[in-house]
């Protein structure tokens, strides 16, 4: 088996829609492709950095899918409007929630198996390593960008969205976020970066972060590639590697330290 897959035409799976010609995709769907849908008012935006390196590569060779939606095309009036004024008065503009629906329901169609629906959100749950794995495992899923104000709340509710945030901080759109989620997930899946060693062994997959990484030259402004790394002892470089993991979650990220320790101490209770 090979991770290049078959061009074969009997990979594709054209869904029949009764759906006007500007909302349809033009990309047909693979069988068992992970995919991601993105919801936006500004689908140019994609798929931008996704584009390039391994994720665009993996996207042309049909390892992942990407399908973006524009949420313009659902608006209301001679304008396509897609917002109204806050409920209660204040600042901004909220998306409606008659326009998200109408959009959501388009993009889910024909989705089947595990497919989550998230919203980009700076009060959602905040992105980790652990998150990005379970929705690697996932047959897609479906990410709704927000602007302005955010999204009528109702509209979450109805749908149960999940709300997942890229930190604490606030973005003038969902879709930096959204190119972030995706890229971080796509990398985990099988045949993606070649080598699945390098997802295990790198930050966050052990609960702690990296370890130093070095190369060539050996001597580099007088300052050298540690001695362990040159002797050709697997397990002495493995043990220093671990210290100096460990080493680093201490100093920079005392939570993750901390969660580390609690993981251990279970281990060995």
């Amino acid at each position: 088996m090979t991770d290049t897959p078959s061009k074969s035409h009997g990979r594709k799976a054209i869904r029949p829609s009764f759906k006007p010609r500007e909302l349809m995709t033009p990309t047909p769907d693979l069988v068992n492709v992970w995919k991601a849908k993105i919801i936006t008012l500004f689908p140019t935006a994609f798929p931008g950095v996704l584009g390039e390196s391994l994720t665009g590569k993996a996207l042309q060779e049909g390892l992942w899918q990407l399908e973006t939606v524009d949420l313009r095309r659902f608006g209301k009036g001679k304008h396509r409007n897609v917002d109204d004024t806050p409920a209660g008065g204040g600042a901004g503009m909220v998306l409606r929630p008659d326009v998200l629906g109408e959009a959501i329901d388009h993009t889910m169609e024909g989705t089947t198996g595990n497919w989550p629906l998230i919203y980009l959100s700076p009060r959602g749950k905040p992105m980790n390593q652990q998150m990005m794995q379970g929705l690697a495992r996932c047959d897609g899923m479906t990410l709704l960008c927000g602007r302005f104000e955010g999204v009528d709340e109702r509209v979450l509710e109805h749908y149960g969205i999940q709300e997942v945030s890229l930190g604490d901080f606030v973005m003038t759109g969902g879709e930096i976020a959204a190119q972030a989620l995706i890229d971080a997930t796509v990398r985990l899946i099988p045949g993606v970066l070649g080598n699945q060693a390098s997802t295990e062994e790198e930050s966050f997959s052990s609960g702690l972060l990296e370890h130093p990484q070095y190369t060539r030259p050996a001597d580099w402004k007088d300052r050298k590639i540690p001695d362990v790394l040159m002797s050709g002892h697997h397990g002495k470089v493995a043990e220093w590697r671990q210290q100096m993991s460990e080493e680093i979650t201490r100093t920079r990220r005392p939570d993750l330290w901390a969660a580390h320790q609690a993981r251990s101490g279970k281990t060995k209770g």
